[in-house]
C-alpha cells in the first residue's frame, strides 16, 4: 500500500507566525534541530521554517490522521543528510503511533520552495494491501 500527502504552505504566513510569537511558535513546532538548521540559512531562514512546517502537514495527511492525538508537529523532524537529502525522524507518541499503525513502512519526503510559497510531498509505503 502506497500513501501520499502533500502540503503547500505560504513563505510570508510562517513569518508572521514566527515573528509573531517568536520562540514559542518554533518550540511548539518544530525541534531544537530544525530551529538550529533553519535559523542558521538566515537569507532563506522563513523557506526553510515553510518547507519543514508543509512536510509535517503532509506526513499527517499520508498517514490518514491529520494532526491531533497521535501525529504532533513537533515530533515530525526533517533532517538533511549529508548529501542534502531530506529524510524524516519521527518521535515520541508520534513515532509509537506509525510504527503500530505502519508496521515495516518506509517514508520518503520531498521539499520544494520559493521566495513565496514551500510544498512537500510525503509517501508512506507499506507491504499490505
Amino acid at each position: 500500500m502506497v500513501r501520499v500527502g502533500t502540503d503547500i504552505v505560504e513563505v510570508d504566513r510562517v513569518r508572521r507566525a514566527v515573528e509573531r510569537t517568536g520562540e514559542a511558535f518554533v518550540r511548539r513546532v518544530y525541534t531544537e534541530g530544525e530551529a538550529a538548521y533553519c535559523d542558521a540559512g538566515a537569507a532563506r531562514r522563513f523557506e526553510s521554517y515553510a518547507a519543514r512546517f508543509a512536510a509535517k502537514e503532509a506526513f499527517a495527511k499520508a498517514t490518514g490522521e491529520g494532526v491531533g492525538a497521535n501525529v504532533h508537529l513537533n515530533e515530525v523532524e526533517v533532517v538533511n543528510l549529508a548529501h542534502g537529502k531530506p529524510v524524516l525522524r519521527l518521535h515520541g507518541t508520534t513515532a509509537a503511533f506509525f510504527e503500530e499503525a505502519f508496521p515495516g513502512a518506509c517514508v520518503d519526503v520531498s521539499l520544494s520552495h520559493t521566495s513565496k510559497l514551500a510544498v512537500a510531498t510525503v509517501v508512506i509505503g507499506t507491504a499490505e494491501e
